[in-house]
């Protein structure tokens, strides 16, 4: 199984069930802080460490979707890559996501339907050996045909 950070396209016609693209990120107060700004989300458990000590936390943490945002990260720049269309996402948040950690968003090819370009993608998010994120995507892949 190929496991690399190559970005592109992987066309359908080259897709093959098992293939797997990674990125890890360190996710930085910087980046919680923008995320913030972008979604206009400031719940205080994600910018308060003060508030979110006394939270089920006990400590700040990353938005979710900050880290589902690694996962499209992979699918829209290498698996299948640049020209993918987002048609679905779902999604369990099974830990969180502290500033300072590194979280590896994995996704990886479960199954193809050629005739309608469509890719069933597993994704998950890990910090070190606990998964914190997963799911299934379903997207659009790009085709040599249409270029």
């Amino acid at each position: 199984m190929l496991d690399d950070h190559r970005r592109g396209t992987i066309y359908i016609e080259d897709l093959e069930i098992g293939m797997v693209r990674s990125l890890e990120k360190v996710v930085t107060d910087r980046d919680i802080a923008l995320f913030a700004e972008i979604s206009t989300d400031h719940n205080p458990v994600h910018l308060d460490e003060t508030y979110a000590k006394d939270t089920i936390f006990h400590g700040r943490i990353a938005h979710g979707m900050l880290t589902a945002a690694l996962i499209s990260a992979v699918i829209g720049e290498q698996l299948p890559g640049h020209g993918t269309v987002y048609l679905g996402q779902s999604m369990k948040f099974l830990a969180p996501v502290r500033p300072g950690d590194t979280v590896k968003a994995v996704v990886k090819v479960a199954g193809i339907d050629l005739a309608r370009r469509r890719v069933t993608l597993e994704t998950h998010c890990a910090v070190g050996n606990t998964v914190v994120l997963k799911g299934d995507a379903l997207v659009m892949a790009p085709s040599r045909k249409l270029d």
